[in-house]
């Protein structure tokens, strides 16, 4: 199975890789965790976005406020997915971070999910993921169920 890299720009973003940690132990995904910033460490995080895949990554979790370039950054070294989650730090809570992070120039996408929301990060990089295992697809089928909509079976199949 491929792992799951999540980098933060700074450990102050620490609230929301631990939701990231939290789904991916529950699903068995192996991850790695890093803290780079892509305004104070633009050689290291040069050096670990161009390392992705040789390193056994198939996916990338990117958290950052602020100016939130962390996710753009990686993604335009990277073929991986980059998963952008804007951190809700700072006087705008977030929305500035949203807004650097969806507003990508063409040829660079960067998939994002709401403000802080870790969560919906970490699932999304399983369902990702999943399209090359079939252990985890089942796993993600079976959390599907618990929203209890079994009228839909395309839903979760």
């Amino acid at each position: 199975m491929l792992k799951a890299a999540i980098v933060m720009g700074s450990t102050s973003d620490s609230a929301i890789s631990d939701k990231v940690e939290e789904v991916f132990k529950e699903f068995g995904v192996e991850y790695e965790l890093s803290v780079i910033s892509a305004h104070r460490n633009p050689v290291k995080i040069k050096k670990f976005a161009k390392n992705l895949e040789e390193n056994g990554f198939g996916v990338v979790v990117a958290i950052a406020a602020l100016a939130a370039h962390l996710p753009g950054v990686c993604a335009s070294l990277t073929i991986l997915p980059v998963i952008g989650v804007p951190g809700d730090g700072g006087p705008l809570k977030g929305q500035d971070a949203l807004y650097s992070i969806v507003q990508m120039p063409a040829g660079i996408p960067v998939a994002c999910v709401g403000i802080a929301n870790g969560k919906n990060a970490a699932l999304l990089a399983i369902q990702i993921l999943a399209t090359k295992d079939e252990e985890l697809k089942d796993k993600i089928r079976e959390f599907r169920k618990k929203f209890g909509d079994d009228e839909d079976e395309n839903v979760a199949e």
